[in-house]
């Protein structure tokens, strides 16, 4: 049954015309959803390309992105470390260059982080650093490419075999958690389509891998379960590539159900769903052969994707409220500030590599709980004064460049806000108290003279402040 929604717009390419032009708000709400901001000098460049070319190109750069450059370690196996202290060092040090790697990409670890958190595994149950490498390489590899082979190739995934008892499921004590997870959270959802007698059988198939010594994947035949299981009404011998394929065979509609609600989800809006939208990704995805590409540029390119009720809809995660002002601030994330990003995201509740249980983050107000929002404040104000310290005059040229070098505090005061926070805000009267901060301590007769301008030594700091203001607005935690 649909649900009624206020979302409006077809998946039609979106056409940018008088009422619904190719504008700064919409390019931002591009790049905050597929990857994580803008800089103000790139906007206008990207105002000038038709949406549905620039999109194709940013989907074809996500695909054509390296896999991240491997660790030192990356071919070890646990027992290569000097010790198990050694091994978990090693991880800690090299977990924060997937953040690096994510303001460098865009869209591909976007993705990959959205996959991190639907194919989940912790680190604290599988302890094995140099799985871990192989578990993002597994993600980036599949972010964009077809989701059947991404599930059969999740399936043997050292970290996934550990974490949910693949690893040692054999023959004569089968174990269920991966079965089981594999239908209701990895491909169907909860109660749809299948039942415990399935979960049952395909355990049974599933029999025969183990992970020693971590993380190379062995199959040990004898330990495989040789009889035959009924899964889906299908009846056979079946093997671990035969329950991948009976499960795209038999139950693919509510697979690309399943999986285009949670691509809504993530993209567009996370409680307000059009399942009309939902349905027409489902078909594109199945009649693609379950390719993940074809159902984002449909989406992405749509005129529902980019219309103004499905702005400022969704609670930035943390790594995205991090990233993005990074990224609009023009914070180059180097030494300290890798660690630093990575201990926030730790600090705000999304710790890559240890999403909170088997199904994922909650997302969206989960992120901003009373005492999460004020955490979000205080990493949100130490990225800003990071900037101040380290390029004060970066603050100044921001300004510059979004006002147009303008003399007028007012107007500077609007753009800022307007550039942070999509939908703005309510009352005139709002925006007037954002001008007092803005203003500061500097005298009312040198603006009204027009004498101040944004050259003047105590311009930073007025960025600066009026940054810390705008990011402590309930508005602004929206994207």
């Amino acid at each position: 049954m649909s649900v009624i929604t206020c979302n409006v717009g077809t998946l039609a390419a979106y056409q940018p015309r008088t009422e619904k032009p190719w504008n700064i708000k919409r390019v931002q709400h591009l790049y905050r959803r597929v990857g994580f901001g803008i800089t103000v000098e790139d906007i206008p460049e990207k105002l000038t390309e038709d949406p549905s070319v620039l999109i194709d190109a940013l989907i074809d750069e996500a695909i054509a992105q390296p896999i991240m450059e491997p660790p030192e370690w990356a071919d070890y196996t646990n027992e290569d470390f000097e010790d198990f202290d050694a091994m978990l060092e090693a991880f800690q040090e090299w977990r924060p260059r997937w953040i690096v790697q994510m303001a460098k990409t865009g869209l591909r670890d976007k993705l990959a982080l959205f996959w991190s958190n639907h194919f989940v595994t912790q680190i604290t149950e599988y302890l094995c650093t140099p799985a871990a490498y192989k578990y993002l390489v597994c993600l980036q590899e599949n972010a964009l490419g077809n989701f059947q082979k991404f599930v059969r190739a999740m399936g043997l995934d050292p970290a996934m075999l550990i974490y949910l008892n693949g690893s040692g499921n054999f023959r004569e004590e089968p174990n269920e958690n991966y079965a089981r997870e594999l239908y209701e959270l990895f491909t169907l959802g909860e109660n749809n389509g299948y039942t415990q007698q399935d979960i049952t059988e395909t355990a049974r198939a599933l029999t025969g891998y183990l992970v020693f010594p971590c993380p190379v994947v062995n199959y040990i035949p004898g330990f495989w379960d040789s009889d035959e299981k009924t899964i889906f009404g299908q009846t056979g011998k079946w093997t671990y590539d035969d329950v991948i394929d009976i499960l795209f065979a038999e139950r693919a509609e509510k697979i690309s159900q399943h999986i285009c609600r949670k691509i809504y989800q993530e993209f567009v809006y996370t409680e307000k769903i059009s399942e009309d939208i939902v349905d027409q990704l489902a078909m594109t995805f199945r009649e693609s052969g379950f390719e993940i590409a074809p159902v984002l540029r449909q989406l992405f390119k749509s005129e529902h994707f980019f219309s103004e009720e499905n702005m400022a809809t969704k609670v930035k995660s943390p790594i995205d409220l991090m990233l993005q002002m990074s990224t609009e601030l023009q914070l180059p994330i180097v030494g300290e500030l890798e660690m630093g990003l990575q201990n926030a995201g730790d600090f705000l509740g999304q710790s890559t590599f240890q999403p909170i249980n088997v199904a994922g983050w909650p997302g969206h107000r989960s992120w901003i709980s009373t005492s999460l929002l004020q955490a979000r404040w205080q990493v949100a104000l130490s990225l800003i004064f990071f900037k101040y310290e380290q390029d004060p005059g970066g603050l100044r040229e921001f300004a510059r460049a979004l006002s147009d070098d303008s003399q007028d505090p007012v107007a500077i005061t609007r753009l800022m806000i307007d550039y942070f926070i999509p939908q703005g805000l309510q009352t005139e009267e709002a925006y007037e108290r954002a001008t007092v901060v803005f203003k500061s301590e500097i005298p009312e007769n040198y603006f009204i003279d027009l004498l101040w301008s944004l050259d003047w030594d105590e311009a930073p700091a007025q960025v600066a402040f009026l940054l810390q203001y705008i990011t402590n607005l309930p508005e602004f935690q929206l994207a």
